[in-house]
């Protein structure tokens, strides 16, 4: 019996109903190409090629490589499934893995790299059509959630650096929650299967917005307990409060108390100051 590997962020899922609502979530077509990240010992792959699409999957674990190649020695040789045998993060950056232009990302995902994958697969050059992955059930929670402009109370939802960069590529939404016994071994958290969805460069139209966007993103929230004024004064220094004001952001608000749109805002107004 092959263990998981706690170095590799392993648990493995072990409840076919909950494979087959991720599929379902993927709204996956004969024509999809769909990219699964660890597919370990194959349980949601064995889902996703039973929808009839086309899969490429990337496993770290070398245990993994024989057991996967065992089990679809025949969609191998049908050539509708594609085993990469090395680290998705390393053949993202190096364009390895022979995507389409138009694919899907589904994956039960390493939590520990929930936020290097989002973003790394976000902010690539080709990015999925739709991603639907199983993350801990706060960092979903959290990345769906849309506060209220104002000074948010405790105990409210907060945004945070990956909750915007998501938003700002795409429309997040939560699909179902999973409990943690559906995992071999179970997490100490609950987990949620969560749908990227209408993901696109909308809201830059050039890589000099988008560069400075996250600029002042990584600025407003550089001193967590500081007030936005305070973050932000590094880059629009005196007009800090005015700029605020313009954008409809209180002077006593932190950087979890904006949103999207007033990001956004806080972006056109630093280009408009160049």
């Amino acid at each position: 019996m092959v263990h998981a590997k706690k170095s590799l962020g392993q648990n493995f899922l072990n409840s076919k109903s909950v494979a087959r609502d991720i599929v379902r979530a993927g709204e996956l077509l004969p024509t999809d190409t769909v990219l699964e990240i660890g597919p370990g010992k194959g349980f949601l792959t064995k889902e996703l090629l039973a929808s009839g699409v086309h899969v490429i999957a990337v496993e770290k674990d070398d245990r993994m490589i024989p057991i996967l190649a065992e089990k679809f020695a025949e969609e191998i040789a049908n050539k509708r499934f594609i085993l990469i045998h090395g680290d998705i993060l390393e053949n993202l950056e190096k364009n390895t893995l022979g995507l389409p232009p138009s694919y899907k990302l589904v994956a039960n995902i390493p939590y520990y790299l929930t936020g290097q994958i989002i973003r790394m697969f976000l902010e690539a050059g080709e990015k999925p059509q739709k991603m639907i992955l199983m993350v801990q059930k706060e960092v979903a929670t959290r990345i769906v959630a849309r506060p209220s402009t104002r000074v948010a109370r405790a105990g409210e939802r907060k945004e945070s650096i990956l909750s915007i960069a998501v938003k700002a590529y795409g429309t997040p939404k939560l699909i179902k929650k999973v409990p943690a016994r559906y995992f071999t071994p179970a997490p100490k958290v609950d987990s949620a299967i969560l749908a990227i969805e209408n993901i696109s460069n909308t809201n830059f139209p050039n890589p000099a917005t988008e560069k400075h966007f996250f600029e002042i993103l990584h600025t407003g929230f550089a001193h967590k307990r500081k007030m936005l004024t305070g973050n932000l004064k590094e880059i629009f220094e005196s007009k800090t409060i005015q700029i605020l004001k313009e954008v409809g952001i209180l002077e006593n608000a932190r950087a979890e108390n904006v949103s999207l749109e007033q990001w956004i805002a806080l972006t056109l107004k630093s280009l408009h100051l160049r």
